[in-house]
């Protein structure tokens, strides 16, 4: 009878290593590697989120300024004053003009119509034989003088009445005539009419003068 004896034994087996030290210490430096360029990431990030929070704090803050300012600007209270200011500022231009008018309409300034109706008023009463060559009209007329000439004088009080007639005349008068006769080539008295001055001042001062 035969025995097989088996003489293996796995103890006395090779074994292998599955890790090195030359491997764990590669293993080992990519990790600290991998570990360096995430924290340089993470850092990055974390910068850029940084200056994006400072960026949207200083728009928050503009913002805010804008919101007071635009509260501000249309609150009640300074519609209301703006309102009061300018109705204020009405008041007084109508009051200015107010003045004005009655400054005006009181004759402080002289003649505030023109010398249109005084045009006129010559131009209507209109003598045969008597006509003007210029009239001088001072302020609101009350200081008048006509120059002319007339053919026969005795035309004159004919004029001065039918002159003192016109309502732009009304309360003035003629106070002094001058006549004479006019001056003709070599000295020689010239025949045929006779000129004339006549000049006005207000009534009450005729007998002044």
């Amino acid at each position: 009878m035969s025995q097989q004896i088996n003489l293996f034994n796995p103890v006395f087996l090779k074994q292998r290593k599955h890790f090195s030290a030359l491997t764990m210490l590669q293993a080992l430096l990519l990790i600290v590697l991998g570990s360096m360029l995430f924290y340089g990431y993470a850092m990055y990030q974390v910068k850029l989120l940084a200056k994006q929070t400072a960026e949207m704090n200083v728009r928050y803050e503009a913002e805010q300024r804008r919101l007071v300012n635009y509260i501000n600007e249309f609150s009640p209270e300074r519609a209301q004053k703006q309102l009061n200011d300018e109705l204020q500022m009405v008041e007084a231009q109508a009051s200015q003009q107010e003045t004005l008018l009655a400054t005006l309409k009181s004759g402080a300034f002289g003649n505030t119509q023109g010398y249109s109706e005084y045009l006129r008023a010559f131009a209507r009463q209109t003598v045969k034989g008597l006509w003007l060559t210029g009239f001088d009209i001072n302020g609101d007329g009350a200081q008048m003088s006509l120059q002319g000439a007339v053919v026969n004088p005795r035309l004159l009080p004919e004029y001065i009445q039918r002159m003192n007639r016109e309502p732009v005349m009304r309360g003035k008068s003629f106070a002094a005539l001058q006549m004479k006769q006019p001056e003709a080539a070599n000295n020689q008295s010239a025949t045929g009419y006779v000129e004339f001055n006549l000049r006005s001042v207000v009534a009450g001062e005729v007998g002044k003068k």
